[in-house]
């Protein structure tokens, strides 16, 4: 994993609010630089839809998203997507989205598999006690029998089979990196981009942007 650092950029953040109260974040700034990083990372993640994608800092914390993440947290416990929001928290958390993650035992592990490899690249103390605190995460009735699969092929395209208002989706993970960048701080962002795993899934996520 690549070390992020954006801390200017996070300084720089505010909370909108939607219809049904769910909140998301964007980057605002006055800053001329700022603001162009801001309006690449959101034509980024907007050209996605209707594929949910989100761009994240180094210690996971949200940036900015497109409007296909909304549909996906919804019902996700309020202290949970207010900012500053940890999207790792989020998706392990009881509160959050663990509850609905139809194969959780495997998505928790992908996701502990993946910090811990950042962790030991970086040394990162903030990195170390996310880690701590998504490991002591567990969902009622989950089993612990998919760990061994999350290491190979998977984790290029990580499986997420989620539970939403449009049925299960299953839904592939990727991440990006933006590549010779103009800007350091645009380097420092990740992408995580959620794609259909099947045409289902890929028309319910259509519907789940229109409504």
């Amino acid at each position: 994993m690549v070390a992020f650092d954006v801390a200017p950029v996070i300084r720089a953040i505010t909370l909108i609010g939607t219809t049904i109260g769910v909140v998301l974040l964007i980057v605002v700034t006055r800053d001329p630089a700022l603001s162009a990083i801001r309006h690449t990372v959101q034509t980024v993640l907007d050209a996605h839809e209707p594929y949910p994608a989100l761009a994240v800092d180094r210690h996971w914390f949200l940036v900015a998203s497109n409007r296909a993440i909304e549909p996906l947290i919804r019902g996700a416990a309020s202290r949970l997507v207010t900012p500053p929001i940890n999207v790792l928290r989020l998706s392990l958390h009881p509160d959050g989205l663990a509850n609905r993650i139809v194969n959780f035992a495997e998505w928790h592990e992908h996701i502990l598999h993946r910090l811990r490899r950042q962790r030991d690249h970086t040394a990162d103390p903030k990195l170390n006690a996310l880690l701590d605190e998504l490991s002591s995460f567990a969902r009622s009735g989950s089993q612990s029998t998919s760990a061994q699969t999350t290491h190979g092929d998977s984790m290029i395209a990580v499986p997420l089979r989620l539970v939403t208002e449009a049925g299960v989706l299953s839904l592939l993970s990727t991440t990006m990196i933006f590549g010779t960048p103009l800007d350091v701080s645009l380097s420092e962002l990740a992408v995580e981009t959620f794609l259909p795993a099947d045409a289902a899934t890929g028309a319910a996520l259509r519907t789940l942007l229109k409504d």
